[in-house]
This record gives structure tokens, C-alpha cells and sequence, in this order.
């Protein structure tokens, strides 16, 4: 069974539910319901209409569920309106449920986690790693949320800058695990984001995302291992892409209102410019990473920084920033291996290289890190 098929039916579902008169909470729960018994019983028997088995099954879960409330006058009355049988129309709502999800009644944080759950198909795990926060503190986080807008009539659209926050995530998320339909749809999205909005950081994040889809191409080998930017054959990067995301860039830096997504789509936009690492304009990327930091002041923006330190000035200027560092941040063996390799210290490297990998997350990055550690443990 296609579970990315799947998963894309979930905003419609979902939307029809809202519309319907269903709470969000219960709305989101009954669907997730309607997935669990799809992916039970399709396998043996698929139905001709998947999206309109879905809406009738998830409506039916909200039903019993409505039922068993009977103090709750609200949701009884929705079970004596319930719409008759009927075409179901072919609408895309995603961009809508996106807005609706950044309600105001939720911080950005936790409207993010809540649309990444319950829109963008994201298991509690893949959110958690996102934020960089265990599991079960994101479960807690989403719980809250879903109890927050528990009642609450789903008609004021929230903010834009969260909706661009959680269509980076989930952009992020099809990246790193070569999910294509998920970083697909996160671009998908952006576009209309921008065709109804004019606003650049609308256009930076575009831009981003499209810079980096277009090394999609290149950075697994045909067997699944992960090439880093590196080593990657360039000649595969889709030119066509990198042109179109450069040009939506110009003219967004050209309006003077730089924006974090703006500022890595540059540096973005330098490395797809460069003939090779060797070539790339490093100097200029560490300014674009000071930029980030004035920005974000984020921690992993620092480390990233720290690595083009170290290819602007050395790996020791390299390993001075990233000293400035908690050692506790994701990726830093990762960062401090490259580093360490760089400046001759191969045995620190390969130590760096093995305690990235037990950390890793991703299947692909733990494999390339050992790799990594083997290569210089066998010199």
C-alpha cells in the first residue's frame, strides 16, 4: 500500500471534518482512527474511492465518539445534522487547515507540532527530532495543544510567519530522509503561500527549498548511502531549479527585509553557484552565517557557521568556534570529526566520527558516519 498516497489524503479528510462542524481535537483524532483501520483492512481489501472511505469512516469514529458525550449538547445536535451520502469534492484544503492550525490561541511552537501532526502526516517521533526534544515531551506538547482548541470555532486564520515555520519542518523532514513527496508537497504549498501572499521571507523559504531539491538527484548513491554535499557528482543538480530559486531570491533580497529563510537561501545559493568545495566562496558564506546569527541567535546555526569558519580559515579557526558550543548539540561529533580530520588529528576524528553515528538519528547519516570512522580507523 502507498502510505505517501495515504498520508496526502489526510488534509482533505480532515478539512471536510472541520467544515462539517467537528472540533479540531476530535476531528484530528477520528481521522487518525480512520488511518489506523485503513492501513488494517486495505491491504486485503482497497476500496475504489480511498478518500471517500476515509471521510465516512472518520466521520463515523467522530459520531461514536460524539455519542458517548451526551452532556455535550453541541456535538449531539451534530449527530441529528448529519450530512446525507453524497459526491465528495475534490478541493485541496491543506493550505487552509495550515492557516487554521497557527490559531491564536496557540503559541508557534506548539501550532507547529499540532499541524505537523495532524496535517502534515508526521509521526510524534519525526516531530520530536525536529525540535530536538525527547519523544514524550513532544507528545505532551501536541496533547496540550489539542486540548487548547478543543471548542474552539476554527475561523481566524493564524499567523504566516508560523505557517512558514512548520512548511520548513516538514520541507526538512522529506529532505533528510529522501522522502521526495514530502519535501514535494512542502514546496507545493510554499508556491501557493506565495501566490497569494507578497512578502519575502514567503519568497526566501521558497527559494531554500528549492536550492536544495535540486541536489535531491545526487545525494543518495543508487544503494541507499548518503553523499555529502562534497563529494556530490553536481552535473545531477536540476540547473533548472537552482536558476528559477536564484531569481525568486534576487528580487526578495532586492526589497531590503532580510529574513532568516532569505539568509540560507543564499548561502544555499552560493554552494549550488560553486564549481566544486574547493571553489565554493566560504568567506562570504561565513557572513551570511553572522547575519543568521543576528537573526536566530540559534545554537545550530552557530555550528553550522563554525564549519565554514573552518573552511574560510582553517580547521583550527574551525575548531575555535565550535569550542564556543554546548557539546550536547545534534551533530556536533559530526562537525568536530570533520573539523578534527581536517587538521591532521585522524584519530580524534574517527573517535568524533563513531560517537556521531551512535547519536544519529536518520539511518542514512549513522551509516555515512561509520563509514567515516572506519575509513580513518583502517589508515
Amino acid at each position: 500500500m502507498d502510505e505517501s498516497a495515504l498520508r496526502g489524503l489526510i488534509p482533505a479528510v480532515l478539512a471536510i471534518l472541520v467544515r462539517r462542524g467537528a472540533d479540531f481535537a476530535a476531528a484530528e483524532d477520528a481521522v487518525q482512527d480512520a488511518l489506523v483501520e485503513a492501513l488494517r483492512s486495505w491491504p486485503d481489501d482497497p476500496p475504489r474511492d480511498q478518500k471517500g472511505w476515509l471521510i465516512t469512516v472518520a466521520w463515523r469514529r467522530f459520531l461514536d465518539a460524539t455519542r458517548s458525550e451526551a452532556a455535550r449538547e453541541r456535538r449531539q445536535q451534530l449527530v441529528e445534522d448529519e450530512p446525507a451520502p453524497g459526491p465528495v469534492p475534490d478541493v485541496d484544503d491543506s493550505l487552509w487547515l495550515y492557516f487554521l492550525c497557527a490559531h491564536p490561541r496557540l503559541t508557534p511552537s506548539s501550532a507547529a507540532a499540532l499541524t505537523l501532526r495532524a496535517v502534515g502526516g508526521l509521526t510524534t517521533r519525526q516531530i520530536a527530532s525536529a525540535y530536538l526534544v525527547p519523544e514524550a515531551t513532544m507528545a505532551q506538547r501536541i496533547s496540550r495543544a489539542k486540548r487548547t482548541v478543543t471548542d474552539v470555532r476554527f475561523d481566524r486564520p493564524g499567523d504566516v510567519d508560523t505557517v512558514l515555520r512548520v512548511l520548513y519542518l516538514i520541507f526538512n523532514e522529506g529532505y533528510t530522509s529522501d522522502d521526495a513527496d514530502l519535501a514535494a508537497e512542502a514546496i507545493r504549498l510554499a508556491r501557493q503561500l506565495a501566490a497569494l501572499h507578497d512578502h519575502p521571507e514567503i519568497a526566501g523559504l521558497l527559494a531554500l527549498m528549492l536550492l536544495h531539491h535540486a541536489r535531491r538527484a545526487a545525494r543518495f548513491t543508487a544503494d541507499g548511502a548518503l553523499v555529502p554535499l562534497a563529494d556530490q557528482d553536481r552535473g545531477r543538480w536540476d540547473t533548472a531549479a537552482i536558476a528559477e530559486a536564484v531569481d525568486i531570491l534576487q528580487a526578495a533580497l532586492a526589497r531590503d527585509a532580510l529574513g532568516e529563510f532569505q539568509a540560507q537561501a543564499a548561502i544555499a545559493a552560493l554552494h549550488a553557484d560553486a564549481p566544486s568545495t574547493a571553489e565554493t566562496d566560504w568567506v562570504q558564506i561565513v557572513e551570511w552565517y553572522d547575519e543568521l546569527v543576528r537573526l536566530t541567535d540559534s545554537p545550530v546555526v552557530r555550528l553550522n557557521r563554525a564549519v565554514a569558519v573552518g573552511e574560510a580559515d582553517g580547521p583550527l579557526a574551525g575548531l575555535a568556534a565550535l569550542a564556543e558550543l554546548d557539546a550536547s548539540l545534534p551533530r556536533f561529533d559530526a562537525v568536530a570529526a570533520h573539523l578534527h580530520e581536517r587538521a591532521g588529528d585522524l584519530a580524534e576524528a574517527a573517535r568524533r566520527y563513531a560517537a556521531a553515528a551512535r547519536a544519529a538519528d536518520n539511518l542514512a547519516e549513522r551509516e555515512h558516519l561509520y563509514r567515516q570512522a572506519s575509513r580513518l580507523n583502517t589508515r
